[in-house]
């Protein structure tokens, strides 16, 4: 019987991530969870050990994130973050700083919450700092680099967010109308990103794979 793993996850107190942590918590495959944070959870669990960190600096618990599976759900937003600066330091410098540090900490698969349209060749800023983010994290060496692009996130978050919130409104109304190829577009919640993040993480096959918010759907 193969030995129980170890998880780690970055974000658990978001919006995907706190989901993903109550399924890393229940999943008899994991004997013990590693949740970082720039603040502790109010969680105890005897298989999660949380570690409150300085993302700016992860150098100085390198020793600590040693997991078999990195489940990074970090981000942010420019309004939250203040400042496009702030917000690639999030986005992108953080995600890659800790794949880097978990990558020679010997990771198998690392699995990262991205966003629909990332590319680094994109000119909205959000997108091209998403497919910068993915494009460094693809090129480390692990067994396995899993990326999810959702759509529009659907969930109760922490903060109130206007223009999600009519958005997210618009598509329980209309999303039925989105078919064919604009399937993508569908709004996800974010517990079914959660879930999605778990199966992939059971799969043999090695490689990069990125998975959209219609196969995660159909991977939940």
């Amino acid at each position: 019987m193969e030995s129980a793993k170890t998880a780690l996850i970055a974000g658990a107190s978001g919006l995907v991530g706190s989901h993903c942590l109550q399924l890393l918590l229940d999943d008899p495959r994991y004997s013990k969870v590693i949740s970082i944070g720039r603040r502790p959870l109010h969680l105890d669990h005897p298989k999660l050990k949380q570690l409150v960190v300085d993302f700016n600096d992860l150098t100085k618990v390198q020793q600590s994130l040693v997991a078999d599976d990195i489940y990074c759900c970090l981000g942010t937003t420019i309004k939250k973050a203040g400042s496009k600066e702030n917000f690639r330091k999030v986005d992108l410098h953080y995600v890659v700083n800790l794949a880097k540090i978990t990558s020679k900490n010997f990771a198998t698969q690392f699995l990262v919450v991205s966003a629909l349209g990332a590319d680094p060749e994109s000119h909205i800023f959000y997108n091209h700092t998403k497919g910068e983010m993915e494009q460094a994290v693809k090129a480390l060496p692990f067994t396995a680099v899993h990326i999810f692009q959702p759509s529009l996130l659907l969930g109760n978050r922490q903060e109130k967010r206007k223009g999600e919130s009519m958005a997210a409104t618009a598509m329980r109304w209309f999303g039925f109308l989105l078919r064919g190829p604009l399937r993508k577009y569908r709004p996800i919640q974010a517990k079914t990103v959660a879930k999605a993040m778990l199966e992939a993480a059971k799969q043999d096959g090695g490689g990069v794979l990125v998975h959209s918010s219609e196969q995660m759907q159909q991977f939940a």
